[in-house]
């Protein structure tokens, strides 16, 4: 079966960093996208950053400039690089992977804490 595993996800204080991973296993035809998403208390699950499957990005207004998401396609592994994290970058942030055939993959959540 297809698993997205989390990993990287922690306390920080603000200003500091953080190095999501997200390493995906199983089967998956035909990738449109990989991304990561957020989802703060209260608060619908938006989208912070994406990667194309020819290798453009796509991110959220506000992460641009501080937030870069890379690939390794030899370990089947999206990463999100966070520097100048914010208060408000606190969330569960959650992988994903969109396929052409309309399929959806989620990884199982990793808590992001910045504390000011």
């Amino acid at each position: 079966q297809v698993q997205l595993v989390e990993s990287g996800g922690g306390l920080v204080q603000a200003g500091g960093s953080l190095r999501l991973s997200c390493a995906a296993s199983g089967s998956i035809f035909r990738i449109n996208a990989m991304g990561w998403y957020r989802q703060a208390p209260g608060k619908q699950r938006d989208l912070v950053a994406r990667i194309i499957s020819y290798g453009s990005t796509n991110y959220a207004d506000s992460v641009r400039g501080r937030f870069t998401i890379s690939r390794d396609n030899a370990k089947n592994t999206v990463y999100l690089q966070m520097n100048s994290l914010k208060p408000e970058d606190t969330a569960v942030y959650y992988c994903n992977i969109n396929t052409f055939t309309r399929n959806d993959y989620w990884g199982q959540g990793t808590q992001v804490t910045v504390s000011s």
